[in-house]
C-alpha cells in the first residue's frame, strides 16, 4: 500500500494528530514557560521579542506541521499490515529479556545520534543546504518553536531514519515510543535558545558529552560546528566540535544571547 493511499485514512489522520499534539504541548508549553511565565518573574530570563522573532515563529510552526503530516504519513504506512509483517518489532518483552529491552534503547538512541550526524553534516554543504535545511535556520535564536521545523526533503529524511531502524534489529514497542518522546524532548530543550544552569559545575561536565541548548545554539550561529543530536562524540571525533573554553566561542553564546533578548526592565522602559 502507497503513501497516497494512506494519506486520507483514518490512521494517517490519528497519527498527525498525535503527533502534532505532541509537538504543540511540548514546544508551546516550555515557550510559555521559559519565555512568558518565568521570563515575567526574572530579569534574567530570555527577554525581549526582537522584531523578526514573531516572523520566525510562524515559519518554524508551519515547517513542523508539514513535518507532521509527513511523518503522520510514514508512520501510517509502516503500521500498515503488508509492511509491519517484514519489520523487526514486537510487543512480547520476554522474547528477548529485559536486559535487551534497556539496552535497544540505549542502542536506538545511538543510532540516531550517529545517522543524524552525517545526515545534518551532509545537509550544510552549500549545494544541499538551501533545498533542505534552510527553513530550520531561520531562526538564528532559536526558540522551542524551531524544534520540529524541517523543510521537505529533511523531514522525510529524518523520519526515513527513525523507520529504517526497525528493520535492523528487533524494537521492543514501548521502546520505539520511548525514544520518540526522548528524541522531542531532547530537541525542544536544545532549541530554549539559552542554558539553564551555565555556571553549574556538573551542567558544564555533562556539556563535554551530551548536547544541550548552548552547544546547539552555537550551531544557529556558526553553521561549520555540532551536528549531533544526543552526544558530542562524533563532533569530537571529527573536529566539528568547538571547546567551550575558546574565547570565540564565549564570544559567539554573548552575541546570541544578546541577540535575541534583553532585560525584562528594558523590556518594560521600551512599552
Amino acid at each position: 500500500m502507497n503513501l497516497l493511499d494512506r494519506s486520507l485514512s483514518p490512521d494517517s489522520l490519528i497519527f498527525f494528530g498525535l503527533i502534532l499534539g505532541r509537538y504543540l504541548l511540548i514546544a508551546g508549553g516550555l515557550y510559555w514557560l521559559f519565555y512568558g511565565f518565568l521570563a515575567e518573574r526574572s530579569t534574567r530570563r530570555r527577554v525581549k521579542h526582537w522584531p523578526t522573532w514573531k516572523k520566525s515563529i510562524r515559519s518554524d510552526v508551519g515547517l513542523s506541521i508539514a513535518s507532521a503530516l509527513v511523518f503522520a504519513l510514514l508512520a501510517s504506512w509502516l503500521t500498515s499490515t503488508p509492511v509491519l509483517i517484514h519489520t523487526r518489532l514486537y510487543t512480547d518483552v520476554s522474547q528477548y529479556g529485559f536486559f535487551y529491552l534497556i539496552f535497544s534503547f540505549f542502542l536506538v538512541l545511538i543510532l540516531q545520534d550517529t545517522s543524524f550526524y552525517f545526515c545534518h553534516r551532509l545537509f550544510h554543504q552549500p549545494w544541499l543546504f538551501r533545498w533542505v535545511h534552510r527553513g530550520h535556520h531561520r531562526s538564528q535564536c532559536p526558540t522551542p518553536w524551531t524544534s520540529f521545523a524541517f523543510d521537505l526533503p529533511e523531514a522525510v529524511m529524518q523520519a526515513l531514519l527513525i523507520i529504517g531502524i526497525v528493520f535492523v534489529f528487533p524494537v521492543h514497542v514501548g521502546i520505539l515510543l520511548a525514544a520518540l518522546v526522548t528524541m522531542t524532548l531532547w530537541s525542544v530543550f536544545n532549541h530554549l535558545g539559552f542554558s539553564l544552569f551555565p555556571d553549574s559545575g556538573v551542567s558544564q561536565w555533562l556539556a563535554q558529552w551530551l548536547i544541550g541548548p548552548q552547544h546547539h545554539l552555537l550551531h544557529h550561529q556558526r553553521y561549520s560546528f555540532h551536528y549531533g543530536l544526543y552526544f558530542t562524540f562524533w563532533d569530537r571525533l571529527l573536529g566539528t566540535q568547538i571547546p567551550a573554553s575558546q574565547p570565540q566561542t564565549q564570544r559567539s553564546v554573548r552575541l546570541a544571547l544578546l541577540t535575541a533578548a534583553k532585560p525584562l526592565a528594558v523590556r518594560g522602559k521600551e512599552r
